[in-house]
């Protein structure tokens, strides 16, 4: 299509009178430059009357003039202005994804700092000394719910110390290797952890079923617990220090009650190991081992004192010997006086009798 059959046909007669009319104006320009140079044929007064003319023309007709010029220096900072924009708006695209990336982190790291800190601020009445670990694994099935840890007995791990998170109660070491520690959940069905309702101090088996509510079985009492009491260790037998922190009292739907676990608010990321052994390890072994008596009242210790005094031994004479045989039986006739014992005097000892000495026979042997 030539240009003649195109759409700028139209735009011919108007291009021509805008370049004659810029010669033309461009001609009157030229001729007052030349009536303005010639000074030295010109008066003062001619000279500024022309020079104010050719200002007065000047001014609007370099007005239109430029005013092309301008247009086009204003397009082209506009086009540069909108490719810069375009530039810049793709800078900041990726500023802002990589600031996103930047605030999830710093997100995680706060969330991660403050699940650090109540670790840290964990304590229990009497203190117990405590080991931190990362759980690493999540053996979960049909029929277990453990945790694998990355502490184990290098850190003095034992199995049977209780597990808590940064919330409350998780469970208890089962296994325990170098590195590694294996933790039973109380949502395992092997689980059975004595705890106690806050409120009333009734006791109850935390039984664990694999749901993630364990049941609260063997409870006594009248309506020992409500929706809503704590539940907390017990302490009886010894397996878990008493007053760790449990969970809430549910009634679930087969009307049972259940416990809402308070570790089940936040994932089990890290954990703190209790190294509680039995409830011998709080007292002091070497001060049980030494006797010591209260101090005794003034009356106590006099009486004491007479008691120990050694008492003085009776004479030989004075010793009856008690009967050994039976009781002589006692009649109820009256008792006669005894009769004086009657003394005879002692007979002379007999004088040998003197016979008179026979002779002897012829041949007899004496």
């Amino acid at each position: 299509m030539s240009l003649r059959d195109s759409h700028f046909a139209d735009l011919k007669a108007p291009l021509i009178w805008t370049a004659s009319v810029a010669v033309l104006v461009a001609g009157v320009i030229a001729v007052a430059i030349l009536i303005g140079d010639r000074r030295e044929t010109l008066q003062a007064e001619a000279y500024g009357a022309t020079k104010n003319v050719v200002d007065s023309v000047a001014a609007p007709v370099g007005g239109v003039v430029s005013a092309p010029v301008r247009w086009t220096g204003g397009g082209i900072d506009a086009i540069k202005g909108y490719f810069f924009a375009i530039g810049q708006n793709q800078a900041l695209r990726k500023e802002n994804i990589e600031l996103e990336r930047y605030r999830d982190a710093a997100i995680a790291l706060n969330n991660e700092n403050q699940r650090l800190r109540a670790l840290l601020n964990l304590k229990t009445d009497p203190p117990i000394p405590m080991v931190t670990g990362h759980v690493v694994l999540d053996a979960r099935g049909p029929f277990s719910n453990t945790r694998l840890a990355d502490v184990g007995s290098e850190q003095g791990v034992a199995i049977g110390n209780p597990v808590m998170s940064e919330r409350g109660l998780v469970g208890r070491v089962v296994g325990v290797a170098h590195g590694a520690s294996r933790v039973l959940l109380l949502t395992d069905i092997a689980s059975r952890t004595p705890v106690m309702v806050d409120r009333t101090n009734a006791r109850a088996i935390l039984t664990g079923e694999g749901g993630p509510n364990p049941k609260l079985a063997y409870m006594r009492g009248i309506n020992p617990v409500k929706a809503g009491d704590r539940i907390l260790t017990s302490g009886d037998g010894g397996v878990f220090p008493r007053g760790l922190p449990v969970g809430v009292a549910v009634m679930g739907l087969d009307g049972n009650w259940r416990v809402r676990l308070d570790s089940d608010f936040a994932a089990i990321d890290f954990v703190r190991i209790l190294k509680f052994k039995d409830f011998s390890q709080f007292a002091d072994q070497k001060a049980l081992g030494e006797s010591s008596l209260p101090p005794l009242a003034p009356a106590q210790a006099e009486a004491i004192k007479l008691l120990e005094q050694p008492k003085p031994k009776a004479s030989p004479a004075a010793t009856v010997p008690a009967p050994t045989g039976p009781a002589p039986q006692v009649s109820s006739a009256p008792v006669k006086p005894a009769a004086k014992p009657v003394t005879k005097p002692a007979a002379a000892p007999a004088k040998p009798a003197l016979k008179p000495a026979r002779s002897a026979a012829p041949g007899a042997t004496p």
